[in-house]
């Protein structure tokens, strides 16, 4: 089996310098098991000596751990090597499994290796994001050994609602790596930085960035004067920019009432606030002025009070200059210096904008170049798309076309802290619609919180399927992971085009069931790869999107997990994987969508395939040998462990079948490779162990489908969406779909086995019931395996 080098990994280069691998798998060595995640090196001139004796086919390298400094022999094709670049700030993290994650998201790491000092950035403070700014990057403590590698850290300042959240004003254990207010400074690992991703600027016009020798008198945020009509007006400068020879502002005039409507002005038209005088406002007597102010205070807090509704995240819409209109969400609300109307600031749909959420040289929110504005609130009005989100007291017959604006920007699967930000909430998710729960729940749970079937958005498709993936991309998955939320209609968009594609004329209309719809997407539509390979007892190879469990009724398996419904299906039918899956979507064994073969399973957050791959090393359940010969028989015998296919080396398998009751037993030999059929238990170590992790759950309750989706390492990060947990109107209103922390499911997820057997479901917490009791479909995905998938 070959290993796949990640894109960016480096070459050695000749010295006397380390060359940094990171685990892409947990490895046990004698009695210490050292987690994926782990990292490792071993000297150049090791590895130079090794190429020059022709010994690097060897399975095995011999390196020193950055933790622990141990020397360890370990399975080269489970080390994954690192540049020194990129090393550094994945040492700082501490989460092994978060520390992988970040090493396959090539992105953010190579975002943090190009991240310079003034850098604005987003910062993971307890689920919440703070705009920040880098200080300081580098290393903030001293390596033990003058051999090893010192961990590299961002050095923050918090600005905005951040200011007082830090612990430092730039001072580290008596060290001083920048400067800033107390209180203010933090000094975090890679993932706690969320990197803001830059778009190109618009190359018609220039940012007001002048010559050296040329000085442009107006600045964004000043108050200027300028004719218009022949009537003297005043506004804000929104922006100030260059096309050829000529300077103009962006203006936003303050007579133009709730109306945002931008003028721009040629520079040399207009007057800056510090040169205004009286002199400009000649029909006006003093008392008259300040009458004016105060009536438009007045009428100010009026519209004020009515956008109430209006907050952060809140879906918006802005008429500018000539009546048109944008659409966009707030971002930001709040008091600019030298304006007295409060604020908001919005990031567009569209490069219509006039920043990137910077307003004189402070940043209040991130969005691309040109996306962001800052207006008055008054002028923000509800998107009529949106306006389900706000109250009941809207028209239903209106609020039934929601509509969602395609997003043609890919963006990345939401984790953390992040993806609680975006999801959470009312409206938030996918909006059912007309019996597509089924589609909603795997949608959600396919792409919210993971990329590991990214293939269908991107995979070379032919021109007439070329539509679906297309909407499968820009309508639900990108507005899901920007917005958090996808309207009805771009579903019912995609139902449409598989209905004309599929064999069956009802996807718009009937309920159908999950693994029906991933079929015809993914086989007949896209044509991907299929998830997995099987072959039963020598016979031909099998290919499969989802695999469903068949088994006999248990006794013994009272309260089973999906790890014993896996082992035991795949014995019963004698299956072996032929490789790895990257993807592993399980069914769970029912009589139809009413009954349940067992009224609880344990969901099993990680399910391990080793013994279930096909002419791959195994290891003996006994000794820990290398397995030669497995029984079926002795799987069923209730003298052994329930969970666990039984193979046994030559000595053991003997000894177990000595006994009486399993002389009749007719073991199966195994297929051993080469290099481990003189492997010594004594000087070799352990045969490493293929684990899947769970990503997703599909459930289902009287024909209604629901799903819970992981979003973070801890067993405490589960959401709950729902597509149609609540309605507005009747037959002519709109369902709302929610998302929910369920983070009860960790308690239940404890429990022992006796205990949650004996836990009436109605007496569970929250929506763990659900989970435990209603599950449909599990969900696995290997992260080491969708890099080469």
């Amino acid at each position: 089996m070959t290993t796949a080098v990640v894109p960016g990994s480096p070459l050695p280069s000749q010295g006397d310098r380390n060359v940094y691998y990171i685990l892409t798998d947990d490895f046990a060595y004698g009695s210490k098991l050292f987690p994926a995640g782990s990292m490792c090196f071993l000297k150049e001139r090791t590895y130079l000596h090794s190429i020059a004796c022709g010994t690097t086919s060897t399975p095995y390298m011999r390196v020193t751990m950055l933790e622990g400094h141990s020397i360890v022999t370990i399975e080269a094709e489970i080390l994954q090597p690192v540049n020194e670049e990129e090393a550094v700030f994945l040492l700082a993290i501490n989460t092994l499994n978060e520390r992988l994650n970040y090493f396959l998201d090539r992105c953010s790491l190579e975002a943090a290796v190009k991240a310079t000092v003034g850098q604005q950035v987003m910062v993971d403070l307890n689920q919440q994001l703070f705009t920040g700014t880098i200080r300081y990057v580098g290393k903030i403590t001293k390596s033990p050994l003058s051999s090893s590698l010192c961990p590299s850290y961002f050095g923050v300042e918090l600005q905005g609602d951040g200011e007082g959240r830090g612990h430092s004003d730039g001072t580290y254990i008596g060290s001083e790596y920048f400067k800033c207010k107390e209180n203010c400074g933090l000094f975090l690992p890679l993932n706690k930085i969320r990197f803001i991703p830059a778009l190109g600027g618009d190359p018609a016009r220039e940012e007001p960035k002048p010559d050296v020798d040329e000085v442009v008198p107006v600045k964004v945020g000043d108050t200027i004067g300028f004719y218009l009509d022949d009537v003297f007006r005043q506004g804000i400068a929104m922006d100030v920019y260059k096309e050829g020879t000529q300077w103009f502002v962006k203006v936003c005039p303050e007579e133009e009432g709730p109306t945002d409507v931008f003028r721009d002005i040629p520079m040399d038209s207009v007057v800056k606030e510090g040169l205004l005088s009286p002199v400009f406002e000649p029909d006006m007597a003093p008392g008259s002025l300040r009458q004016l102010k105060r009536e438009r205070s007045g009428s100010g807090e009026e519209l004020e009070s009515e956008k109430q509704s209006l907050d952060v995240n809140s879906m918006v819409q802005i008429t500018l200059d000539k009546g048109n209109l944008v659409s966009g969400i707030i971002r930001w609300l709040g008091y600019l210096p030298k304006i007295e109307p409060k604020m908001a600031g919005v990031e567009l749909d569209e490069e219509k904008g006039v920043t990137d959420g910077e307003w004189l040289g402070t940043r209040y929110f991130h969005c691309p170049s040109k996306r962001g504005l800052f207006v008055k609130l008054q002028s923000c009005q509800p998107d009529m798309r949106f306006q389900c989100v706000s109250s009941g007291l809207l028209d239903p017959s209106t609020c039934s076309r929601i509509d969602s604006p395609e997003v043609l920007a890919n963006f990345p699967p939401l984790r953390n802290g992040t993806a609680v930000s975006v999801l959470q909430g009312r409206m938030r998710g996918i909006q059912g619609h007309c019996n597509s729960c089924y589609m909603d729940a795997a949608l959600f749970s396919l792409f919210s919180c993971t990329s590991v079937l990214d293939s269908m958005l991107f995979k070379p498709s032919l021109p007439p399927d070329g539509h679906v993936q297309k909407i499968l991309r820009d309508e639900i998955v990108n507005p899901l992971r920007r917005n958090g939320f996808v309207a009805a209609n771009s579903v019912m968009h995609l139902r449409q085009q598989l209905t004309e594609k599929g064999q069956c004329s009802s996807f718009a209309t009937s309920e159908k069931d999950p693994e029906e719809f991933l079929n015809l997407i993914m086989h007949h539509i896209l044509g991907i790869e299929p998830l997995l390979k099987l072959q039963s007892g020598g016979q031909k190879e099998q290919e499969c999107y989802c695999y469903q469990i068949f088994i006999d009724k248990q006794e013994e398996l009272v309260v089973p997990n999906v790890q014993q419904l896996v082992e035991h299906s795949f014995l019963s039918s004698n299956l072996k994987l032929v490789e790895i899956p990257s993807c592993f979507i399980i069914q769970m064994p029912r009589f139809g969508k009413e009954y349940k073969m067992f009224s609880k399973i344990i969901p099993s957050l990680e399910l391990d395939l080793t013994d279930l791959l096909l002419d791959s090393p195994r290891e003996c359940f006994v000794c820990g040998d290398v397995a030669t010969q497995e029984c079926s028989e002795c799987f069923k015998d209730e003298m052994f462990a329930v969970t666990g296919m039984k193979q046994y080396c030559d000595s053991c398998c003997r000894q177990a079948h000595s006994h009486y009751r399993r002389k009749a037993h007719r073991p199966t030999k195994l297929h051993v490779p080469e290099e481990f059929q003189s492997r010594s238990l004594m000087d070799s170590p352990r045969i490493p162990r293929e684990r899947m992790e769970l990503f997703a759950v599909l459930c289902i309750e009287t024909s209604h489908y629901v799903s819970f989706v992981k979003y973070g390492p801890e067993k405490e990060n589960w959401l709950f969406f729902d597509s149609m947990a609540d309605r507005h109107g009747d037959e002519n209103g709109f369902n709302i779909p929610i998302v929910t922390l369920c983070p009860e499911v960790a308690k239940y997820l404890q429990l022992p086995v006796a205990a949650l057997a004996m836990e009436q479901s109605r007496d569970m917490e929250g929506v763990a019931k659900r989970l435990f009791c209603d599950a449909y479909m599990y969900m696995y995905q290997s992260k080491k395996m969708a890099l080469y998938k």
